[in-house]
């Protein structure tokens, strides 16, 4: 029941992502909130002040470009440094 309850917040949290309402729920000093977590800020709206709740959304098939709340969280995103693993090596007779 509780997978359900996640499933259902997460999207409507994408429909607010899609319908372009994120702003009401997602203030500027808190952006980069999953769509869980707006799923449910929009979903305590529909209880408190009469928002309207929206028809299923499908998942997403591809991940969203992320959300930052400033250009140096940007910045500090993209330059980072990441490391794989290397499984196996090959080495080449020449």
């Amino acid at each position: 029941m509780v997978a359900l309850a996640l499933l259902f917040a997460t999207t409507h949290g994408m429909t607010v992502q899609l319908k372009g309402l994120r702003s009401q729920v997602d203030r500027h000093w808190e952006r980069g909130l999953s769509y869980l977590k707006i799923g449910i800020r929009w979903l305590k709206e529909v209880l408190h002040k009469g928002r309207s709740l929206f028809d299923p959304t499908p998942l997403f098939s591809q991940n969203t470009l992320p959300c930052f709340a400033s250009s140096k969280a940007r910045r500090k995103y993209y330059d980072a440094i990441s490391f794989i693993r290397i499984s196996e090596l090959k080495c080449l007779r020449v």
